[in-house]
Parts: C-alpha cells; sequence; structure tokens
C-alpha cells in the first residue's frame, strides 16, 4: 500500500466514486426572464420556485398522442402517466435544444418533426411526494416515427392513444400533476401538428 512521505502512514486511497454534481435549473420571473439558478430538488421543494421547464407532446402517423409512465424510481412524480416527455433545460440551454434532448435520451428517438406551441405558467403541488412544480413551461409538438427504446430508469412504460383512449385512462388512472394544465395550452399546436388526424 502507498505510505505517505511525511509520516511513514497509509495513504487515504482517491475516491473511486466522486460525488454526483448537483443538476441546476434556471430561475425565472414571471415573464420568463432568468433571474438565477437553483439546484433542482430545491427548486421543487414547497413552496417552490418558479424555474424554466419544457414539455413535449409527439404523435404517430395515425394522429395517436405518445405517452410515458414515469419510471418507478424517480423521486418525483414516480409510476404515473405523463405527456411525451419533460424536464428542464441546464441553465444557459435553449428549451427547444434541451427538449430534443431529453427525447432522444429517454425513448432512444428523436422527434421526426418538432415546433414550439407557446408557453404556460403553473403551480402544481404533488399531494404524494410534497414537491411543488413552479414552472414557466415551454411547450412542443410534433411527430415521432420508428422504433423507440426507453430509457428504463426514467420510463415504466409508452402507450400510443387516441383522445377517446386518452379520457378513458385518466378516467381510470393516475397522471401527472401538471398534464392537464400542459395538455390544454399545447392543444391548438397539437391540432396543427396532426392535421385534424384522430380528433384532437
Amino acid at each position: 500500500m502507498p505510505t505517505s512521505p511525511a509520516a511513514g502512514t497509509p495513504a487515504t486511497p482517491p475516491s473511486t466514486v466522486e460525488a454526483a454534481e448537483p443538476i441546476m435549473l434556471e430561475l425565472v420571473d414571471e415573464g420568463g426572464v432568468t433571474i438565477g439558478t437553483a439546484e433542482k430538488l430545491s427548486a421543487h421543494q414547497a413552496p417552490g420556485r418558479l424555474h424554466r421547464a419544457f414539455s413535449v407532446f409527439l404523435f404517430d402517423g395515425e394522429g395517436r398522442m405518445l405517452l410515458q409512465r414515469r419510471a418507478l424510481g424517480k423521486y418525483h412524480s414516480p409510476g404515473v402517466w405523463s405527456n411525451t416527455c419533460c424536464g428542464h433545460p441546464y441553465p444557459g440551454e435553449p428549451p427547444f435544444v434541451a427538449a430534443a434532448r431529453r427525447t432522444a435520451e429517454e425513448l432512444g428517438a428523436a422527434p421526426a418533426l418538432m415546433r414550439e406551441a407557446g408557453t404556460v405558467r403553473y403551480n402544481h403541488p404533488d399531494p404524494a411526494s410534497g414537491l411543488v412544480e413552479q414552472e414557466f413551461n415551454h411547450l412542443y409538438v410534433g411527430l415521432v416515427g420508428g422504433e423507440l427504446r426507453p430509457d428504463p430508469e426514467e420510463i415504466d412504460d409508452t402507450a400510443f392513444v387516441t383522445p377517446e383512449e386518452l379520457a378513458k385512462r385518466r378516467a381510470d388512472g393516475v397522471f401527472s400533476a401538471w398534464f392537464g394544465t400542459v395538455l390544454d395550452a399545447a392543444l391548438p399546436g397539437v391540432r396543427e401538428v396532426t392535421g385534424g388526424r384522430a380528433g384532437w
């Protein structure tokens, strides 16, 4: 074992596991202007701090929406159904770039087309975890094709649904606290990108 020259005692080996870098989010004002940063978990602890986020809704060629069920190991809203992908840009990262990046990372498939569909600001407490979503959310809609390869650490299951199938799932199961708000705000863009297919 190596020794310390000064004391002749065994040296402490360097740690092979480095502490994970904290994930930082952009804090914003009510107009979506960046005003600072905060660590991800602290930004979601009650009462929550307003931060930048994104939500993606992707559809197949028949106009069916791609849902994901969040992995059971996630600390926030585990095991519930939600939109195709959602997350937070890194500080300084354009929201569109973040949305495309995370969609590919989580689903193993990049959008074939994706466009902006506005923004929405909301405050949604999550009763199960006690965390709070205070978000200025950038919305994106688009198309996806080809095989999905979901990351099991992020996604437990996926499903393509029509409006009728979505309504049944929402009546029978648990969805993320933010799902209804972001869907309502994104619907004009959804109708544009699906061209009336499936009846959105």
